[in-house]
Order: C-alpha cells, then sequence, then structure tokens
C-alpha cells in the first residue's frame, strides 16, 4: 500500500515536481516564461497541494534517461589520476585563483599576508569525500565558491575579522563531500557563498536539455 501523497516527504514531492517541470520544458512543453515562473513557485511552496497543481496539466514524466543526465550534472565531480595529499598557497603582497576544471586536494594549506586568495569549487574534480582547508592569514581575504550539493563547515578564530558562510548546502546527494576551513585570520576576511544557485543550475540543466531534444 502506497503512502499517502499529503504525507509524503514535502521536499522529496517538491524535486519530483520540479524533475517533472524540467523534462517538459526540455520537450518543448511549457514555454521558458512558465518554466521559471511554475519553477519558483516549486521551490516557495509550502503545501503538497501548490506543487500537485504546478504539474496536474503536465503529461510527462521522468525516465531513466532523464535520471541519468540529471546524475552527471548535479553530482559532485570525482575523478581518479594521480592523487594530490596536500597543497600549499602562499599569497603575500599578491593574489591567487583556483577555478573552472582542477583537482581538488585531501588538504590545502593557506598563508596569506596581504593578499586574497579564491578558491573556486563549482566545476572542481574531487579525490577525497573529506577536504580541509587551513588559513593562517593576516590583512588578508579568502574567498571561496561552492556548489550546493556538498557541505561546508568553518572554524576560523578571527582577530578584528569576520567569517561568513552564505552557502545553503544541500548535502542531500550520495557521496557528497565535505569541505572543512579551519585556522587563524588576523585583521582578515573569510567569505563562503554560491556562485551558480540550484535554481539557476536547475535552468541550465532544462536549456541543455532542450538542446539535447531538440537535435535529436
Amino acid at each position: 500500500m502506497s503512502v499517502k501523497f499529503e504525507d509524503r516527504p514535502l521536499e522529496k514531492v517538491r524535486e519530483e515536481t520540479i524533475d517533472q517541470l524540467v523534462m517538459n520544458y526540455g520537450h518543448g512543453e511549457l514555454s521558458e516564461e512558465a518554466f521559471e515562473r511554475r519553477l519558483d513557485q516549486a521551490m516557495d511552496a509550502t503545501e503538497h497541494s501548490q506543487l500537485a497543481e504546478l504539474v496536474e496539466d503536465l503529461e510527462l514524466t521522468p525516465d531513466t534517461s532523464y535520471d541519468s543526465m540529471k546524475e552527471q550534472k548535479f553530482s559532485p565531480h570525482y575523478g581518479e589520476g594521480r592523487v594530490q595529499p596536500t597543497e600549499k598557497v602562499i599569497s603575500i603582497l599578491s593574489s591567487n585563483e583556483r577555478c573552472g576544471v582542477w583537482t581538488v586536494p585531501r588538504e590545502i594549506t593557506i598563508y596569506s599576508l596581504l593578499g586574497s586568495v579564491e578558491l573556486d569549487f563549482t566545476d572542481a574534480v574531487f579525490q577525497h569525500p573529506d577536504v580541509t582547508i587551513k588559513i593562517i592569514g593576516g590583512l588578508s581575504s579568502l574567498e571561496v565558491f561552492v556548489p550546493e550539493e556538498i557541505t561546508i563547515s568553518t572554524n576560523v578564530f578571527s582577530v578584528l575579522g569576520s567569517t561568513e558562510n552564505k552557502a545553503p548546502s544541500m548535502g542531500n546527494l550520495k557521496q557528497a563531500p565535505h569541505i572543512r576551513i579551519e585556522g587563524f585570520q588576523l585583521l582578515g576576511s573569510v567569505e563562503v557563498k554560491v556562485k551558480r544557485t540550484i535554481k539557476e543550475k536547475f535552468v541550465a540543466f532544462a536549456n541543455s536539455l532542450k538542446g539535447t531534444f531538440q537535435s535529436r
């Protein structure tokens, strides 16, 4: 006997609703305006009935092909190859940036004085489920961009400085990595935030599906 619709976890129903919206938009059954409007409503919905109304007129439902493409798009990038256990970043009166597709070591140690460091994990390739970032800095800044599907924690001792974690990590995907930031900052800042919101990722994914289906 199946569980009553209204008794199912709201977040699970929300995820299924968004998947159905993406599927129908990808096949040209929804206009771009209608898709984005319903996507906003799905993310803001607080009741099962609100989610049901958003897809009651849509016939297409996600299939195994859709599930495979979604997993590839949203799952953290894990890769093999030369394992990098540790890495040092030294920024003195200078700036350092890691972005794009890069292999994440198990531990990153940052020494920064009158400098800035930016670490962008949005498209990074992980080799370890747990990553530690150690910061020792003065009069410097550390900016970290993360995808929403990973979890992140901070334990930084700041003197006349600031530490902000603005990343609403979902952390509900299988084998999602965890990033831990720890260390010491004097007259400096540590800021963690999401570069692409989950809505932006769904819109990009839906547009890629539309391109795929139209080319067939």
